[in-house]
């Protein structure tokens, strides 16, 4: 029996918290805390919070409220820690350590300081830290899938965006140390490496003087995993040298990612992203007919104050001709210490509401559509649950990225008895032929032969 107190984390937020949320665990574990799965019986519980929007942050204060109210030794870290430090001190006097963005890494020095009664604060203003493979890590992923962070950090001020300030300026990790972790979660038993950073596309920009992606991406290649996906793909950094490494690496989905936020040109200029507007039709075009297997994800924000109805019909139009694959929609979230927040001419939340439901309404269809292509093909599917209920399997196929995309929902055929032994499933990659599809998910069946296989 260790005499460590035993500590939960409490994860919130996106796979970049999620990875600094790993590494806590790791480094817990390798220190020998006992880590408890459930927060009622840990004695510390570690909320590693989020602060990028208004929704984001009123999770995170109800899970901490929550905690605080059943008693509990609180570690808040993360964004919310690094945003809000005053306040959640003052708020929060359940709360023994704050930990900022920069500071992970510290955990096992703040419980112990903890333990011994002082009331931590580890915060660097401004935060340079970045894990490399040498960091233990506890993955808290499905077992088939894994985050690697190729980069932290961004170097833009887009007016609506509080994370250069939460984050910290860009800095990327060597190619060698990301292919050294790429190998050792291969031995794991990975299967797909999602890559992500602030912007992907920058990779290697503060490091090398120059984007490194598509050199990284070769790398890659040499690593035993059959998917390697991108998150976060500016498509200014989408040079013709990336799109062929995509082309020419076999173990990179063809899967771009593009946080494109609006289509016109006047509100991207207030969202402070000018350098867009004028590459938006002509980049997507380029990327369709360079990568004609590309799936493409984007993500939205309507009602940015001064968004017109002209403006959102632009949006519209756009979407409507470009056919992406997956959309995301948001409503503007006005954040104080971001130039956004004092503009003048807010929308109501009413009006942004009605407009994230129009565009969601007018992508369904075209995702529906996109979906209904996949039916009558056998494609490789990462199979990454069974449903407590049923047994039935479900996975994802290379059409869609974990967390944000669809499912691929696995039924039984009578023709092979795969599908009566589904734990031995979880993890592989198996051949499924494709029987239905609605707007998000995928229906499909196991199949014996793999003559017909469709590669992504």
């Amino acid at each position: 029996m260790s005499n460590q107190p035993s500590v939960a984390v409490a994860h919130l937020g996106c796979e970049k918290n999620r990875i600094d949320t790993e590494h806590m665990l790791g480094l817990l574990v390798e220190a020998g805390y006992p880590v408890d799965s459930d927060e009622a019986f840990a004695d510390y519980v570690i909320v590693n919070t989020c602060s990028f929007i208004q929704a984001a942050r009123e999770e995170s204060v109800r899970t901490l409220v929550e905690l605080a109210e059943a008693d509990k030794k609180i570690v808040i870290t993360g964004c919310m820690a690094q945003h809000f430090q005053e306040e959640l001190l003052e708020e929060l006097p359940e709360a023994v350590a704050l930990v900022g963005t920069g500071d992970y890494h510290k955990i096992v020095d703040v419980i112990q300081r903890a333990e011994a009664g002082e009331r931590v604060t580890e915060i660097t203003a401004e935060p340079t830290y970045i894990a490399d493979e040498t960091v233990p890590r506890y993955r808290t992923t499905t077992e088939g899938t894994a985050y690697v962070r190729i980069a932290e950090g961004c170097d833009y001020g887009c007016a609506f965006c509080i994370i250069p300030h939460l984050r910290g300026k860009q800095r990327s990790r060597s190619i060698e140390s990301i292919v050294a972790e790429a190998e050792q979660l291969a031995t794991e038993g990975v299967k797909e490496l999602i890559l992500i950073s602030q912007i992907t596309t920058n990779y290697g920009l503060d490091l090398y003087g120059k984007p490194k992606l598509a050199e990284l991406l070769q790398a890659l290649g040499n690593v035993d995993v059959p998917w390697i996906r991108m998150h976060y793909a500016y498509p200014t950094g989408l040079t013709p040298e990336v799109m062929a490494a995509i082309q020419e690496t076999e173990n990179v989905l063809p899967y771009l990612d593009l946080p494109l936020q609006h289509s016109h040109p006047e509100v991207l200029r207030a969202m402070n992203r000018p350098w867009q507007g004028q590459v938006n039709d002509q980049i997507i075009e380029t990327i369709k007919a360079k990568l004609p297997e590309a799936v493409l994800r984007t993500t939205f924000i309507v009602g940015f104050p001064g968004e017109t109805d002209a403006h959102f019909e632009h949006l519209c139009d756009f979407v409507q001709r470009h056919q992406f694959d997956h959309v995301g929609v948001f409503t503007f979230s006005p954040e104080e210490g971001t130039p956004a927040f004092d503009l003048s001419n807010q929308l109501s939340q009413d009006v942004m509401d009605a407009r994230r439901d129009r565009l969601m309404a007018l992508q369904q269809p075209i995702s529906w559509q996109r979906n209904q292509a996949e039916i009558g093909k056998v494609v490789p599917v990462l199979i990454e649950q069974e449903h407590p209920g049923s047994g039935q399997l479900i996975g994802r196929s290379a059409r869609f990225s974990a967390d944000v995309d669809g499912l691929v929902y696995i039924h039984p055929n009578i023709d092979t008895d795969i599908a009566t032994s589904p734990s031995a499933c979880l993890g592989s990659m198996m051949p499924i032929q494709i029987t239905d599809a609605d707007a998000y998910d995928l229906h499909g069946q196991f199949v014996t032969s793999t003559s017909k296989l469709v590669k992504h």
